[in-house]
């Protein structure tokens, strides 16, 4: 078995400049490291227990079926402040049947990102 000691996603926007401002300005995620220079220049955002990686350019967007998932603490919270930041926001908040707390958005490529919190009371959380 191969020994994976980091991952991330690596993510390769039509418009690097605006991804970097949706990632770093509208999400508001720290930045690991960045490298290189001029308009592609690489920029890795922490992402919980992994990393996303914005650089370099494609024709086109990221094949449809990538999507990101992202834990937070609140919702609604979340919900309210990138509102406020212009994120666009494809459903609020919804308690799932499974009972965790989704939100979805969508970064500037169409990207879909689900937004969610997982409840004190979810399985998930139980620790024998």
């Amino acid at each position: 078995m191969v020994h994976v000691l980091s991952s991330r996603v690596l993510l390769r926007p039509t418009d690097p400049e605006r991804s970097r401002d949706f990632y770093g300005k509208a999400l508001g995620l720290a930045v690991f490291r960045e490298f290189g220079t001029g308009p592609e220049r690489g920029t890795v955002y922490f992402l919980g227990g992994g990393f996303l990686e914005v650089s370099g350019r494609s024709e086109v967007p990221p094949a449809p079926g990538l999507q990101l998932w992202l834990q937070v603490a609140d919702a609604a919270a979340a919900h309210e402040e990138l509102a406020e930041r212009g994120v666009e926001i494809l459903r609020p908040p919804v308690k799932e049947p499974w009972g965790l707390v989704e939100m979805w958005i969508a970064d500037p490529d169409g990207v879909r990102i689900a937004v969610v919190e997982v409840p004190e009371d979810h399985p998930m959380r139980y620790r024998p």
